[in-house]
């Protein structure tokens, strides 16, 4: 920050830039910042006090932040700024003084000398703390620049002027000096050794307090400021710690003449402790002067008794406050209660002359107030309460002590004693405006504490008389409003205590702020704090305190005009568990309603109901005529199960049967609880049902009529009772009979009770069985009995019963037989039959539920995409011999969807039926329930007919119908040699493996799973890709339509197909085996006649070609001693030369001539055969000899199964008979 030319006139305001941290308006911040401080002439500060007046509680700012070391500049204005910005940035911070010539640091320290001091004498100067802070730097530097230094005798002797001046200004004050030479270049030789010697030596410094500052080199302006900054630090430290100790000797030596030195210098030294950041020091030397101003009381006279006691308790006031400070800042969070705890035990008493008696209060409000604002901005610091408590040894302490609320909430309390004392002063003063004119003059006086007055002519002063002061205490305390102080002490308490979890306390300090309100007159605000109070005092049972509360809602109401909630606050105080024994002399503030006492109840209760009644002499009449019940102004209350009125009126109604039949009459008790303090007396009574129809009203036959009933009320039952009139604490039971005519639930909603002309109270009908206690009378002594007089009743019974349906005399059937099975429309047919009434507007509604419960609705695992996501859906509903329901009339109803499905029916006559077919189809096999539900009124008019419902259900298994596998086969006596089969790759899918030069077989097999025959119309393999060229033909030999064919349950359809590879790649795609079939059922009443499409997906197979291809050769069948020729070929189909090992293993049924092993190589692209001749020896099915083929490059090994090893031996040559051409099927002769 750029320095500001001053002009050297003492008159002027002097404007100068003081660089310094800045803190934040708590005195708990450290934080630096750059702040601009005006500094003034005492007499114009003098004068500034005048016109500003300050709140008395207000601390300076010299007193709330920490000191921080000053220093000053000289000279060189534009290199202050980069220095200055330099020492703030520095641990601790330095602020500095700029000033941009020599004349004006000699005009500010030659201010000490222009200042006479007052002539009354003081503890604590009010200015010297700020002036230590803002105009007395510790350190001095004097900024010269090169030129200057090395320049010409002019220049040199003007520097030599400037350093004698500075040096007779700063000896006497013993403030520490620095010369610091400015170079304009990093070279240092335009001075020479002896001009730097003659300039220490000029300045008296040591060589180390003479400095270089570069400041067009950033690396050396760096290590310049860094020289600069630990050289500033050092001797500013120095400088406090001599100055300490110079005042410290005083105090010693005890060289003194007076108690307020020793105060005024143990304060001194404190400071300079603090400024540097000897935190001990400073908290010893501020303890010593705390005691020594406690010693003060009784024994000084150097001010009247009532001046003198205020200036020893300001004093003590700012020194607690910095002895706090310390405290809470180090952590010490214990030491800083106790602390408070023995300022408080010492000034508590000390209250002072009677006529200002409030500033003590004033004075304990301040400590609190502070306190807690300490307390609250190091709770960030402060560890755990319960460990704060347990560890104090005496047990003074409590956890609320160390609470910021606590605090607050007793700055509050004692302000308003405060409030009180000061309107105590001014109702027995008799010169109220003498005191608001003679206290203008009084301003603050240059020692803490003390006030003069300024006299009409020039800047002169005079001290004040005690009466005096009293008049200009009493005229400050006039100018502000406490009321609104302590509210905001008391939110601040309430909402400390709120996120304390500490309901109670929060809800105290609640009242106590409504009560400020309400004393101002701001009923609005005041409603609100007392409702929130009031709710938590009900829920806790506090019935005394309830009691205060809702006294000053009553009076809000009556105030702001509030007729409902007068009359609603005054009903719960009649009838609170205020009982004769309540003592009223025990209660000294207990709000506008006086004590709660149960002759005070009576007096509430009578009021309100001669205001309800329209009687003469209501007070709340006489005192508002806003609180008014008329004809134009009718009062209606609700009470639920949660108003604070159930007191009030408790309403209890029980059905004497739980279930009963529509039409039929049914017993119903009505008991009425109140504990109101005296008897009330009701006109009319109405029972209120969820069948309007059944609603009764009951009339008080001691009273006259009321007015005729409203339109809502015509076509209502009158009852009459003798008397309807409660007594305190008494069931009032009424017994009456009701039917209900409309089936299901019937239920008492609520009790209106009618009290005069113009007031009813609405209250919700409760069940003996759920009924709640009243909580604020759960634990009086009073008598307890039952709403009704079977005490069985009162425990089982119920405001609600239930009416049962009438009896539907309609037949609802479903048909339907077997199972469903998946992919198949299934038919299930619905009648409806008449047998004893007419059917009017008839519904039916068809629901379908999983049996299992897992839902009917999921995503299909094989094809995402699908539409069928529904396992099973209801696909329609076919009317009576299939009509189409698309030309429904406009009355009639159908609405169909995946699982739920309403159908109208038509008008049906006695002895009428009328069917309908539900159409639903299975996705996946999965067992259903099936509800079909009709209702219907057997009375013309809908609107007065009773619904009647009849509900059918039938539970109806989903299998599937067709099981379908398969298998893969290589040609009979032929095997390739695949080494995927011999050493399969170890992360390999493990697909089917077959050769891609080969022809292979496929056998498909369709099983039926169901217990019911099925007809097949064909099966075959689909291409699903649709692609126009396929990868491999597979086909049939025969014909794929099978005529239908007849498949029994449990019998197994199987068909072979031929697959040739078409194209020369990895992996072949199958397609998938389309299977159509339906059920054989000729009936046709459960299923339809189409055919149903079953897939299922083949895999994909690896296509592999083979090295090696083993055939055998042999006759279909041999003849008993006659030879033939068996042939084993192995045919190489690579490109290299194979080496193969045979051998053949004899057999006891032929004789064979041959090699019988031997190793041979089969060439390229080639083939070799091994041929034996063979007679066979014995007949029947025999086996050939075994023959082993092994290939030495794949090391794999071949061998003949069983199958392709067995041949039939006929005893001699057979004869065959051929059949017709067209037979297709061998017919084989069985054995017996």
């Amino acid at each position: 920050m750029g320095p500001t030319q001053i002009k050297p006139n003492p008159l002027v305001k002097w404007n100068l830039k003081l660089n310094r941290p800045n803190s934040c308006r708590c005195c708990s911040s450290y934080s630096s910042c750059e702040v601009t401080t005006d500094l003034q002439t005492e007499e114009e500060s003098e004068i500034v006090k005048k016109k500003k007046k300050k709140k008395m509680e207000e601390y300076p700012e010299e007193y709330r932040t920490p000191p921080v070391s000053l220093v000053s500049l000289v000279g060189c204005a534009k290199h202050q700024a980069v220095i200055s910005r330099h020492l703030l940035a520095e641990q601790p911070p330095i602020n500095t003084l700029a000033l941009p010539d020599l004349s004006n640091f000699l005009l500010l320290l030659a201010q000490k000398d222009s200042t006479k001091p007052p002539q009354a004498s003081g503890i604590l100067r009010r200015d010297w703390l700020i002036k230590h802070r803002t105009r007395i730097p510790s350190v001095v530097a004097a900024l010269f620049s090169a030129d200057q230094v090395s320049g010409d005798p002019t220049q040199w002797l003007q520097v030599c002027s400037d350093l004698d001046n500075l040096k007779a200004v700063l000896r006497p004050r013993n403030i520490k000096l620095v010369v610091v030479v400015i170079f304009q270049s990093s070279s240092k030789d335009d001075i020479n050794e002896d001009r730097y010697l003659a300039l220490r030596k000029r300045a008296e410094v040591d060589a180390k307090y003479l400095l270089n500052l570069i400041p067009n080199d950033d690396t050396e302006l760096k290590q310049s400021l860094t020289r600069l900054g630990s050289t500033f630090a050092e001797l500013a430290s120095t400088y406090y710690r001599e100055e300490g100790r110079r005042i410290k000797t005083r105090i010693e030596k005890k060289s003194y003449s007076s108690i307020d030195f020793n105060i005024r210098y143990c304060f001194k030294v404190a400071v300079f402790a603090e400024f540097r950041r000897d935190w001990g020091e400073a908290l010893r030397s501020y303890e010593d002067a705390y005691h020594t101003v406690r010693e003060m009381i009784g024994t000084s006279t150097r001010l009247p008794p009532v001046q003198r006691l205020v200036e020893i308790k300001t004093v003590a006031e700012q020194l607690h406050f910095k002895i706090s400070t310390l405290l809470l800042h180090g952590g010490r969070v214990k030491e800083a209660v106790i602390w408070f705890n023995q300022h408080n035990a010492s000034y508590r008493k000390l209250v002072g002359a009677p006529e200002v008696i409030f500033l003590h209060w004033e004075w304990m409000s301040r400590q609190f107030l502070v306190f807690a604002e300490l307390l609250e901005t190091s709770s960030a610091s402060v560890p755990s309460i319960s460990s704060l408590v347990s560890g104090t040894a005496d047990g003074a302490s409590t956890e609320w002590q160390f609470l910021p609320s606590y605090y607050y909430q007793l700055a509050a309390q004692y302000l308003k004693e405060k409030r009180l004392s000061l309107e105590l002063t001014l109702s027995m003063s008799e010169t109220a405006n003498e005191i608001d004119s003679s206290a203008e003059s009084v301003v603050p006086s240059v020692y803490v504490g003390q006030f003069v007055r300024l006299l009409e002519k020039g800047d002169a002063v005079q001290p004040l008389t005690d009466e005096e002061y009293t008049r200009f205490a009493i005229a400050e305390g006039k100018r502000y409003q406490d009321t609104f102080e302590i509210i905001a002490l008391l939110k601040k308490s309430c909402e400390s205590y709120g996120n304390l979890k500490s309901r109670r306390m929060g809800s105290y300090c609640g009242f106590r702020m409504a009560a400020e309100y309400f004393a101002v007159g701001d009923f609005s605000n005041a409603k609100q704090l007392f409702d929130e109070v009031a709710s938590q005092y009900r829920q806790e049972g506090w019935v005394t305190l309830l009691w205060e509360v809702v006294g000053y809602l009553r009076e809000c109401s009556r105030k702001s005009g509030s007729v409902k909630d007068f009359i609603e606050y005054s009903l719960e105080m009649a009838a609170l568990p205020v009982l004769s024994g309540t003592d009223p002399q025990g209660f000294k503030e207990c709000g506008p309603a006086g004590p709660p006492s149960l002759s005070q109840r009576e007096i509430i209760h009578k009021e309100v109901f001669q205001l309800v009644s329209g009687e003469a002499g209501s007070a709340s009449a006489e005192d508002n005529n806003d609180i008014k019940i008329n004809a134009d102004n009718p009062l209606h209350l609700e009470i639920d199960l949660v108003s604070p009125l159930r007191l009030v009126l408790l309403a209890s109604v029980a059905f004497h049967e739980q279930i009963i039949k529509p039409g039929v009459y049914t017993s119903i008790t009505l008991s009425l609880l109140s504990q109101l303090p005296l008897n009330v007396v009701i006109d009319q009574l109405e029972v209120q049902f969820n069948q309007s129809k059944c609603n009764f009203i009951i009339v008080n036959a001691q009273r006259p009529p009321l007015a005729a009933m409203t339109e809502d009320q015509e076509g209502y039952r009158v009852e009459s009772a003798p008397s309807v009139t409660l007594a305190t604490n008494k069931w009032l039971r009424l017994t009456y009979d009701i039917k209900s005519e409309q089936s299901g639930r019937f239920e008492c909603i609520s009790v209106i009770a009618k009290m005069g002309p113009h007031f009813t109270i609405c209250c919700r009908a409760e069940s003996p069985a759920s009924m709640e206690d009243l909580p604020l009378w759960k634990f009086e002594e009073r008598v307890e009995t039952f709403p009704t007089k079977d005490p069985a009743l009162a425990f089982s019974g119920q405001k609600a019963t239930h009416v049962e349906e009438p009896d539907p005399l309609v037949d609802l059937n479903i048909g339907a037989s077997g199972p469903a099975l998946a992919g198949e429309s299934f038919i299930v047919p619905v009648t409806v039959v008449s047998r004893g009434h007419d059917i009017y507007s008839g519904e039916l509604k068809i629901n379908i539920v999983d049996v299992r419960g897992g839902g009917l609705f999921s995503p299909r695992e094989t094809d995402p995409s699908a539409i069928e996501s529904h396992h099973v859906e209801l696909l329609g509903v076919v009317g009576p011999e299939g009509e189409d329901e698309s030309h429904l009339n406009s009355n009639e109803i159908k609405k169909i969807q995946q699982s739920f499905g309403l159908v109208s029916v038509p008008f049906l006559k006695n002895g009428d039926s009328w069917s309908c077919k539900l159409e639903i189809k299975w996705h996946r096999p999965k067992p259903v329930m099936l509800f079909v539900s009709l209702g219907y009124s057997p009375n013309s008019n809908e609107s007065t007919a009773q619904k009647v419902n009849v509900h059918k259900s039938l539970q109806i298994e989903g299998k599937t119908a067709v099981e379908i596998s398969h298998r893969f086969m290589l040609p009979f006596r032929r095997e390739p040699l695949l080494l995927t089969r011999i050493k399969p790759a170890p992360e390999s899918e493990k697909l089917p493996s077959l050769p891609s030069n080969e022809t292979s077989l496929l056998i498909i097999s369709a099983r039926n799973c169901t217990e019911v025959p099925l007809q097949l119309l064909s099966m075959s393999v689909d291409n699903e890709d649709g692609d126009s060229e396929r990868s491999c033909s597979v086909q049939h030999g025969g014909e794929d339509n099978l005529g239908p064919a007849l498949l029994v349950p449990g019998e197994e359809f199987k068909k072979v197909f031929t697959i040739i590879p078409l194209v020369d790649s990895s992996k072949l795609n199958l397609g998938s085996v389309c299977l159509r079939w339906r059920r054989n059922d000729h009936s046709g009443s459960t299923i339809t006649k189409t055919w149903v499409l079953t897939k299922h997906k083949l895999p994909e197979v690896e296509l592999e070609a083979s090295p090696l291809v083993v055939s055998l050769e042999c006759p279909p069948y041999a003849i008993l001693g006659e030879p033939f020729t068996y042939l084993v070929k192995i045919q190489n189909q690579t490109l290299l030369l194979q080496e193969i090992k045979f051998s053949l293993a004899d057999a006891q049924s032929f004789v064979l001539s041959g090699s019988h092993s031997d190793t041979f190589f089969v060439l390229p692209k080639s083939q070799h055969t091994l041929s034996y001749k063979v007679v066979p020896l014995a007949s029947g099915s025999q086996q050939l000899p075994k023959v082993t083929v092994t290939s030495v490059r794949y090391s794999a090994g071949f061998q003949a199964s069983s199958t392709a090893s067995t041949v039939f031996v006929f005893p001699s040559k057979p004869e065959f008979k051929t059949g017709d051409a067209g037979e297709t099927r061998m017919q084989s002769i069985a054995s017996e």
